[in-house]
């Protein structure tokens, strides 16, 4: 008879296989991120290393004058070729009427970037005619004799719209009038066909009408005999034809291509097929432009305030990591050894998807360090958590039941903001579009290191003999002094909902007057203003430059270093006194000083891009509220979303009552702050619905009390982790960065509170009216009738759940 092994030894195997299992998996993507970083550099903002400016100048045409709103719709034009050919964070102002100056930051071929960006891409279709040369004799359709008026040398257009042009071969077409143009286009792509040897092509969508003017003009080539260049269609691309294939046999007289798609053929690299692609996708300028100067520029910060911010940056890691280690002790230590991978992480996927690191994205980086602190801090309150609740306590199960039992709070706050993060990056542009890159790394690797490496290494560190004699030592096996010293007072905040409410309602409209009294300071990047820039005697220093500047009243002026020893200032509008001052402080520190140029500038963040980024926002949070309604219930993604607009409302407006500018580095704090929110609202929500799970018939009011009272260390201790670096930030960085700590500072302190008396107390009212009406269930979302068993799980809920667990340890 096979004797069945004890179940306590195929417990520990499959434990032993888990953790080996994992472990293999830390060490795969530690490796991975490690040779990423040794051979793959991060590429660097304008504001770090400088770049290369392009300055295009719009040309009037025939049909079209190159006037300031022109040039306008050419700047976002360009803006969606720059996104396509991935170069992230640039920055494209109008100077003038009809100039655009385009700061690529580090373009390897400026050249080639130059070239793609000012083509015109003008995308036409053409049924072809014939031969630009024929018999004199042959009439008919098609022939000379009928069209002799539209013949002629290559390129010029004759009567009712006829052209010729040199086909791929070299052989001059007739071209009729374009039936169909790039604005028929729906979209283009760049494919490569293995199976037919065609190699790689473009497919080309038509929509609407242009699909039916496609399928027409296709069904009327068909109708010539094959081999006949009257059953040819010509693609033409800035008046050179780049495609005449004939219609294929198979394609009858009269029916033509349906479907409203074509391909274009040639002998297309795979690099040519991409930018052809882009062009054709991206649409046509407006207006030709030319290129009219091409340099390189300086970094817009200086090196001082790099190194401030960098000093900044370790010494408010080195902090977080301290407060870390003296809550946690050794689970604290092996978390910060998890942060310093997720470091790791972090630097290698930005390199590897080729993103741009600016001095915000540096500052927010450092800031996900302290953020992802999180997901640490839920697994080891709830390891506390279930320690305390055992008779028989285990440093080795509590923090296996720890991970297990916060893992859906962590998996539902990060696919929240992954949600957010996605759909910024497909639906926004330009720095928008860059946030939503660098968040959405920085939730996959906080994920990664919590998960995965964090459990790795603690799991790893209580089985050893040193640890089990000493459970203390892992600073789980105590429930906490906040914890503590919530069961001493049992306080019932939930018992009057309104009173919180009111107070969330007052604050709210304090601070939301300022932008009614005081109004918002936009920054050059919305508003526009000045450019000017200096030819000097002696080469000046950009950081005198800008110190100077801020003394003599300018401290928001952006100087660069530009082409050969030129210096380029860049301010909101100014009179022209204010402007012969700026010139002034030039003169003093250059010696004889002539300006090379003086332009009025058009905003970096246009109108169209602060479009799309607010319907990105908007989708954003009415995607996170349909996830949570999914996931909870809609009551509790209402009062998350609610709470998260009232952090938002705070934040602008204190802003606008301290005169902040509202500018670029203060949208990223704005985009920070929304996913912090949001995450902190979650947590409680989940402990919420896990209470709602395990007692039904207990009042809603008392459940969201116990859940605050339970998740209260979680936020408690993460807000200090994130305020020290915030803090260290605000003090020690430089000038450029303090507006940004301080936008973080006001949004971490708002968005603690906020999910604790304002998210809360709005889903007791909302629930309490739902209920009064009859039409809130008691179940929630995804998780209706899954119940949760063992010892945690029968934990008293109607005093809070430490209570009973702290009556529990021997």
């Amino acid at each position: 008879m096979k004797r069945s092994r004890p179940p306590g030894r195929t417990r520990a195997r499959s434990r032993s296989r888990s953790l080996y299992v994992r472990a293999l998996v830390a060490l795969a993507v530690l490796a991975a991120s490690v040779a990423i970083a040794l051979t793959t550099p991060v590429r660097l903002g304008l504001d770090l290393r400088g770049g290369t400016q392009i300055v295009l100048e719009t040309r009037s045409t025939e049909s079209a004058e190159a006037d300031r709103e022109a040039t306008d719709r050419t700047v976002e034009v360009l803006r969606g070729r720059i996104d396509a050919l991935g170069v992230a964070e640039p920055t494209i102002v109008r100077s003038g009427e009809n100039r655009v100056v385009v700061e690529l930051p580090g373009v390897q071929d400026p050249r080639k970037a130059a070239d793609v960006l000012g083509r015109t891409a003008q995308l036409t279709v053409h049924p072809v005619l014939g031969p630009a040369e024929q018999p004199s004799g042959r009439t008919g359709e098609g022939g000379a004799a009928d069209r002799r008026e539209g013949t002629g040398a290559a390129g010029e257009t004759g009567k009712n719209g006829e052209r010729v042009l040199p086909d791929e071969s070299g052989q001059s077409l007739r071209l009729a009038d374009a039936p169909l143009t790039g604005q028929d286009v729906k979209g283009a792509d760049a494919r490569f066909d293995q199976q037919s040897g065609a190699g790689w092509h473009v497919n080309v969508d038509f929509e609407g009408a242009g699909s039916d003017r496609w399928a027409r003009v296709t069904g009327e080539a068909a109708c010539h005999p094959a081999g006949d260049p009257r059953r040819r269609v010509a693609v033409v691309l800035d008046d050179k034809i780049i495609s005449s294939p004939q219609v294929d046999p198979s394609v009858s007289c009269g029916a033509g291509i349906t479907g409203g798609s074509t391909r274009i053929t040639g002998s297309f690299d795979d690099t040519e097929a991409r930018e052809l692609a882009l062009l054709v996708e991206g649409g046509a300028l407006p207006v030709p432009v030319e290129t009219v100067e091409q340099r390189t520029i300086g970094a817009t910060l200086g090196d001082e305030a790099v190194s401030a911010g960098a000093r900044a940056a370790v010494i408010g890691t080195a902090l977080t990591a301290l407060f870390i280690v003296v809550v946690y002790r050794l689970m604290g230590a092996l978390a910060t050894v998890a942060l310093l991978c997720y470091g790791l992480i972090s630097y290698a996927a930005l390199a590897a998807v080729g993103a741009t690191l600016t001095l915000p994205g540096l500052a927010g980086f450092v800031l996900a360090i302290g953020m992802a602190v999180d997901a640490n801090v839920l697994v080891f309150e709830r390891a506390r958590e279930e320690q305390a609740a055992r008779a028989r306590p285990s440093t080795r199960s509590a923090l296996t039941a720890g991970f297990r039992s916060a893992f859906s709070a962590i998996a539902d706050s990060n696919v929240t903001t992954l949600i957010a993060a996605a759909l910024l990056f497909f639906l926004a542009s330009g720095p928008v579009k860059g946030f939503g890159v660098t968040l959405g790394i920085g939730v996959l690797a906080s994920m990664v290191s919590a998960l995965v490496i964090t459990r790795v290494l603690a799991e790893y560190a209580v089985g050893r003999a040193a640890v089990l004699r000493r459970p203390r030592v892992t600073g789980i096996a105590s429930t906490g002094p906040v914890r503590d010293a919530l069961l001493r007072r049992d306080p019932f905040l939930m018992r009057r909902p309104r009173r919180w409410l009111a107070a969330s309602l007052a604050v709210l409209v304090a601070a939301g007057s300022g932008i009614l009294v005081r109004g918002l300071d936009f920054g050059i990047e919305f508003t526009g203003g000045r450019l000017v820039e200096y030819s000097t005697a002696v080469h000046i220093d950009p950081d005198r430059a800008r110190d100077a500047l801020a003394d003599a009243g300018f401290p928001r002026a952006v100087v660069q270093s530009s082409g050969d020893g030129d210096l380029t200032v860049r301010t909101q509008e100014l009179t022209d006194a204010e402007a012969a001052g700026v010139t002034g402080v030039v003169a003093e520190l250059g010696g004889e000083t002539e300006k090379v140029r003086d332009e009025l500038i058009g905003p970096s963040l246009g109108a169209e891009l602060r479009r799309d980024a607010l319907i990105a926002l908007g989708l954003a949070l009415a995607a996170q509220l349909a996830y949570l309604a999914a996931r909870f219930r809609l009551l509790f993604g209402t009062a998350a979303v609610g709470a998260l607009a009232h952090d938002v409302v705070i934040l602008v407006g204190v802003f606008a009552w301290l005169g902040k500018p509202i500018d670029g580095v203060f949208l990223a704090a704005l985009l920070t702050v929304i996913g912090y929110s949001v995450n902190d609202s979650v947590v409680l929500f989940d402990r919420v619905r896990e209470l709602l799970r395990r007692e039904r018939t207990a009042p809603f009011a008392r459940l969201a009390n116990d859940a605050i009272l339970q998740t209260l260390p979680r936020t408690v201790n993460t807000g200090m982790g994130a305020v020290l670096v915030l803090a260290s930030m605000a003090v020690l960085a430089g000038d450029p960065l303090t507006d940004f700590a301080l936008a973080l500072l006001i949004g971490v302190v708002v968005g603690t509170y906020s999910s604790v008396l304002t998210a809360a107390p709005l889903a007791v009212e909302l629930h309490g009216r739902g209920a009064r009406s009859g039409s809130v269930p008691f179940r929630g979302g995804a998780d209706r009738g899954r119940e949760r068993t063992g010892k945690s799980g029968r934990a008293a809920e109607r005093t809070p759940a430490g209570r009973t667990e702290r009556q529990e340890v021997p």
